[in-house]
């Protein structure tokens, strides 16, 4: 039995296309007042079997402390908050380019089926989540022994 009940976002890539999109995205997003998807953190979502999953996410400068990981309604959502370092505030720092994005976020996915969070690692920017669907017994497939007379 195969679930595929993972709703992804668009992924987005760095062609030709992606700097346009990712403009019209800014426009649509301040006249929604909704956070532009190219501010989300790039993932990975990895399936091991039918009921085990893998997330990682990047999310380069974030501590433990500064993630969140939760589950309601059979959505998980990921979100994190960094509050500016004074010592970095105070310095007059002059970035040439800044492309480490340091923002809040906050990322949803909705799993059609309750799942059980295996555990959360953090290693060298990555947010790795392991999870497996929790399938009901009535869903599972049933062996019938057949008896012989």
């Amino acid at each position: 039995m195969s679930y595929n009940s993972i709703s992804f976002l668009p992924t987005l890539s760095n062609s030709l296309f992606s700097n346009r999109f990712n403009q019209i995205d800014k426009i649509f997003s301040t006249l929604t007042g909704e956070k532009p998807l190219s501010e989300l953190p790039d993932y990975d979502f990895i399936k091991f079997d039918n009921t085990k999953y893998q997330l990682i996410l990047v999310v380069p400068g974030y501590h433990e402390h500064q993630l969140d990981v939760s589950i309601e309604n059979n959505q998980l959502t990921i979100s994190g908050n960094i509050k500016n370092n004074k010592e970095n505030q105070n310095q007059n720092l002059k970035y040439i380019h800044k492309g480490i994005n340091n923002n809040s976020f906050s990322i949803s996915f909705n799993l059609y089926h309750p799942i059980k969070i295996n555990k959360a690692i953090l290693k060298l920017g990555l947010l790795k989540i392991n999870f497996e669907y929790e399938i009901p017994e009535s869903k599972k497939i049933k062996k019938i022994n057949i008896e012989k007379k």
